[in-house]
């Protein structure tokens, strides 16, 4: 019976001497560095070596944090640019721990340290959009040409800044190198290295994108007003120098027509001379002619005609050799 005792017992301690020596046990990971803690305060330096250790069971702690490159992906903020615009960024940080005892002291873990990173990044990132154009945000390169049609060089000249970009003194690239360089600063007092910030997205606010679209409506609404224009120009010189040439080819056709006319008449007149001048009767036909066509020209059938008998329009309306009026 005592030797039975005895095993159980003896079994018994081995049981309890194993766990108090897997709990005295810890493996430390290639991608983790270790704190340990006594009754919640950190004891001895940080481990950061990879492999087997020991420590004090039930009363020291191990706190694993790691110490691969970790990443920060922030929330879609609106905020104004110096030019009062507002826009909507969204920007991403790679970030390390390089103290993880002050690391630990001031933060203990990946989410406190998240919301510190957001506190301080979005806080730099609004410093700097806030000081700068949206131009400046948008964009990086400074040497940069805008494609333009050549057919508007002459007609956009003088219209406020169609197709003219406004110089970039700094540029995308550099406001994150400010955002990062001042928030690196600040992270190094809670044992974080921040390697690199980007904006991952900007996107413009909805009355930013209305001003955009209005912008762009009248610069186009502007140079078809100058087409417009000059079109118009354009058609009344043609319309100006159609009727010139009308006036000039009507003018030149109305003294061919005069000329032909006075060439006739000058003809004719030296054929009717011709013709009644061979003898004193065809003389006397001409003028007894002449005057029926006189008579039909003037005479209608309400006509009045007060005439001296002795006029020579009155010889023709007497009847016979006598003289005597016609009834």
């Amino acid at each position: 019976m005592a030797v039975r005792m005895l095993r159980v017992g003896g079994a018994l301690l081995a049981v309890l001497a194993l766990i108090a020596l897997s709990s005295a046990l810890y493996v430390v990971k290639e991608t983790e560095q270790v704190i340990i803690t006594q009754f919640g305060k950190p004891v001895g330096e940080p481990i950061t070596e990879a492999g087997l250790r020991f420590k004090i069971p039930l009363i020291e702690k191990v706190n694993r944090i790691d110490k691969r490159i970790l990443e920060w992906d922030g929330a879609s903020v609106e905020m104004p640019t110096r030019d009062k615009l507002y826009i909507s960024v969204d920007s991403f940080a790679r970030w390390r721990i390089t103290d993880p005892l002050e690391y630990f002291r001031r933060l203990r873990d990946e989410r406190s340290a998240q919301s510190r990173l957001e506190d301080i990044l979005g806080s730099e990132t609004r410093n700097a959009i806030a000081k700068h154009d949206l131009i400046e945000v948008i964009r990086t390169t400074k040497d940069r040409q805008p494609t333009r049609d050549d057919t508007l060089e002459e007609i956009a000249a003088g219209i406020e800044d169609i197709g003219v970009l406004h110089p970039i003194r700094k540029g995308r690239m550099l406001i994150e190198q400010g955002v990062e360089q001042a928030a690196r600063e600040k992270l190094l007092e809670f044992g974080i290295e921040l390697l690199d910030l980007r904006f991952k997205r900007i996107n413009y606010n909805q009355s930013v994108v209305e001003k955009i679209y209005e912008r762009m409506i009248s610069e186009r609404q502007q140079i078809a007003s100058r087409f417009r224009s000059e079109g118009e120009g354009e058609a009344a010189k043609i319309l100006g120098a159609r009727e010139r040439d009308l006036n000039v080819i009507e003018s030149e056709a109305y003294r061919t027509v005069q000329e032909l006319r006075g060439a006739a008449d000058a003809r004719a007149t030296e054929i009717y001379a011709q013709a009644y001048g061979q003898s004193p009767e065809a003389r006397e036909f001409y003028e007894f002619l002449q005057t029926m066509r006189t008579y039909e020209r003037i005479l209608g059938p309400d006509t009045v005609l007060v005439l001296s008998s002795e006029g020579e329009l009155f010889r023709f309306l007497v009847s016979g050799e006598q003289g005597e009026p016609r009834n």
